[in-house]
């Protein structure tokens, strides 16, 4: 089902709060060969604000690093070390992002920025799988979101170890909603 992100037009840009109950990001790496590691970072937060009839926006967020977990304690150990995510030293990664893209129908395509992780910053660019709006019945507020999917090379960030037995391409999925301000 989809939704028009454009609804009525608004002359001014609209602010929406991250709900960290319904928004986080996993990622995707291949293993050997043979099967996909996967993870996730659990804690973050941010805004997005989006001018529906100039058919742009901003989207700010903040990823706690820390939160990362693979279901395996003694492998989120190992990520946490400073030859992978360093959380010790960078605790937080950041998504800035000033351009999106919508089709002609108005709906969201692209949300492209740059991605600050253990300090070096590279683009990235999520394609929108899903996105749409709806008025919340518990907060009579409404709500935007959708999934999102990106890839990026973790070479890029310094995250070279394993390589090439555990890929350096990484699959990011984001999964977002944010609240109306």
């Amino acid at each position: 089902m989809g939704f028009s992100l454009l609804g009525t037009a608004r002359a001014e840009p609209v602010r929406y709060r991250l709900d960290p109950t319904h928004t986080s990001v996993t990622w995707e790496v291949l293993h050997f060969g043979t099967s996909t590691l996967r993870g996730r970072f659990a804690s973050l937060g941010g805004d997005v604000e989006i001018d529906r009839a100039a058919r742009r926006g901003r989207v700010a967020v903040e990823i706690d690093v820390r939160t990362l977990h693979t279901g395996v304690p003694v492998f989120d150990a190992r990520l946490r070390e400073r030859d992978l995510f360093a959380t010790a030293d960078h605790p937080a990664a950041w998504f800035v992002a000033e351009r999106l893209e919508f089709d002609a129908a108005g709906q969201l395509q692209t949300v492209t920025g740059e991605l600050t992780l253990k300090g070096r910053s590279i683009g990235l660019t999520l394609r929108a799988v899903r996105f749409g709006c709806y008025t919340n019945p518990l907060w009579r507020k409404e709500v935007c979101g959708g999934d999102f999917e990106g890839r990026m090379r973790r070479s890029d960030v310094g995250m070279d170890v394993a390589l090439p037995f555990v890929a350096d391409e990484v699959v990011l999925r984001v999964q977002a909603e944010g609240v109306r301000q």
